[in-house]
């Protein structure tokens, strides 16, 4: 069985060579590359099985790395930065980054979450979800709706997944924002609401009956 690769994009050589020395021991591949432009140019080449990807660096920043690596392709992402504000979390998730270690970091934390984004990304690459006249392909991140393709952003494809995973099942707010944003959000923020929105526009672009509904004071459900 080929040994799968990693791609590490961050600026700090000490971080590189840390991450190159350890993650070969565990016995993974490992590319490397010290600005976003260049790792961009490295997964074109030749597309890692996952990228460990650093936020703050001069010029392309792991952000933008981020959104164009998920433009192209479902490799997972797992980020890395220094800010731990709700704000930077957020705004890292929002650009499709698969999960968040905020630096200083244990090791072995970090070989964990790299284990578990390789499951899961094994797990959904040929995944079709479908109700309804809905179908959602994990894999490929791509959704339909009758011989309507939806285009999504990150946040509303992982909202319709939450929702295909568990139809008939009234969702609270909490679990949908634990589930999707993968934290607590904390305050009255109606962030969870807006996606709602957003994603209901989206199905229902062609007149189409209502899948995602409200339950009120309980929360919401996939249902005919």
């Amino acid at each position: 069985m080929a040994r799968q690769r990693v791609l590490v994009i961050d600026d700090d050589p000490a971080v590189i060579d840390f991450l190159r020395r350890g993650l070969a021991y565990e016995g993974y591949v490992v590319d490397f590359a010290s600005a976003g432009k260049e790792g961009l140019d490295i997964a074109r080449e030749r597309l890692p099985d996952l990228v460990v990807l650093d936020i703050m660096m001069p010029g392309m920043d792991g952000l933008e790395v981020c959104r164009r690596l998920k433009a192209g392709s479902s490799v997972p992402v797992l980020m890395l930065t220094a800010r731990d504000a709700v704000s930077d979390r957020v705004q890292g998730l929002e650009t499709g980054a698969d999960d968040y270690l905020v630096k200083p970091f244990a090791f072995e934390e970090l070989v964990a979450r790299v284990r578990a984004l390789l499951r899961r990304h094994q797990v959904t690459a040929q995944e079709i979800l479908r109700y309804a006249d809905l179908i959602l392909d994990v894999g490929a991140r791509g959704a339909r709706r009758g011989d309507r393709d939806i285009q999504l952003s990150t946040t509303e494809f992982k909202l319709l997944e939450l929702f295909m995973r568990h139809p008939g099942q009234v969702l609270t707010r909490d679990q949908i924002m634990e589930r999707v944003w993968g934290y607590d959000f904390g305050g009255e923020s109606n962030v969870v609401e807006v996606y709602v929105r957003y994603l209901r526009a989206k199905l229902e672009a062609d007149g189409e009956s209502r899948l995602i509904r409200t339950m009120r004071g309980s929360g919401y459900l996939l249902r005919e």
